[in-house]
């Protein structure tokens, strides 16, 4: 589905480095109304199937008036014209549990963006905000609010990484990333590379750890890949390769690294593993070793073909499975 996400104010107080909106920069600013933005919206689901809206924003004034603001639209939405689509709005850092439980009340998902997985990171990067006070607090609140058993238990809290801006480590987000989900029940954990020339030059994601630009990228999606290890596959942060300096290789796929490094676990027989071993094979996702297990109880699976279409995907898989007899 088309969703719009859009932001209800380029104007910003904060001076978060990494930010070409921060409070320093000469940019034009432009500020909408909510019922602009709310009329808007509701033209784009009349003419072009528009099916949930992303509202975000930077700080006007403070928090809690931007909260506020970001909280009409929805409620313009939810109670004037009886809108029963996605929303997701942000919550904005230090903003009040009042401001934050009505965004919850309203909101289908909620997300505060952590940012940097460590105090000492953020502190690099933004000296307007306070990591515990303004990010931790209301993610801990968020959690509360939509916990299993909760009246708000199906709304979603969300969160980002930007990646690269400070000298964090890959091992301090995938174990930030963990604690997430283990403790605070998010839902999901997105990643955004450090968008290199928008930050203040001085920042340390201005001076890169190699020449290649599309590293940065490369770094994103091997964050990616983790997060999909750690939710859909079943391994723990503890498990998950990384180089002497902490990071994630660049080469290699972390599944793939994973597999190099303990030889002992394989092969697997595909037709006797369990699907959490099936897992653990290079090649094989969520869907292929669903498919797996039902064609097995139909009769044994004799090589790779019956697994599924022959590929790069599945080439790579053959090094690692047996058939049995």
């Amino acid at each position: 589905s088309i969703m719009l996400k859009t932001l209800l104010s380029n104007a910003c107080v904060n001076d978060c480095r990494y930010c070409p909106f921060r409070t320093d920069r000469d940019n034009r600013r432009c500020t909408l109304e909510p019922e602009e933005v709310a009329r808007l919206f509701l033209e784009l689901v009349r003419r072009r199937g528009i099916h949930g809206l992303f509202l975000s924003s930077g700080v006007i004034r403070n928090a809690d008036h931007t909260m506020d603001r970001l909280t009409a639209v929805a409620r313009i939405l939810r109670k004037k014209h009886r809108y029963g689509g996605y929303i997701h709005l942000k919550v904005i850092p230090g903003a009040s549990d009042a401001a934050i439980e009505e965004a919850v009340s309203l909101a289908n998902a909620v997300s505060l963006n952590v940012e940097v997985p460590t105090r000492s990171a953020f502190k690099t990067l933004c000296t307007t905000k306070d990591f515990d006070r303004d990010v931790v607090r209301p993610m801990k609140l968020i959690s509360r609010l939509t916990a299993p058993g909760s009246r708000r238990s199906r709304v979603k809290q969300t969160t980002q990484f930007v990646v690269g801006a400070a000298d964090e480590t890959d091992v301090e987000i995938v174990t930030a990333s963990s604690r997430l989900y283990d403790r605070l029940g998010v839902q999901r954990v997105y990643f955004s590379a450090y968008q290199r020339g928008l930050g203040d030059p001085d920042l340390p994601g201005e001076k890169p750890r190699t020449s290649d630009p599309a590293d940065l990228l490369t770094r994103e999606h091997r964050l990616y890949q983790v997060d999909w290890l750690l939710r859909k596959y079943g391994f723990h942060a503890d498990e998950i390769p990384f180089e002497d300096d902490g990071s994630l290789s660049l080469k290699t796929d972390p599944k793939e690294l994973w597999a190099q490094r303990h030889p002992e676990f394989f092969p697997v027989d595909v037709n006797r593993a369990d699907k959490a071993d099936l897992l653990r094979v290079p090649g094989l996702g969520p869907v292929t070793v669903a498919r797996v297990l039902k064609r097995r109880k139909q009769s044994r699976l004799r090589d790779i073909d019956s697994i599924g279409k022959w590929g790069k995907r599945l080439s790579k898989t053959a090094r690692y499975v047996t058939f049995g007899r």
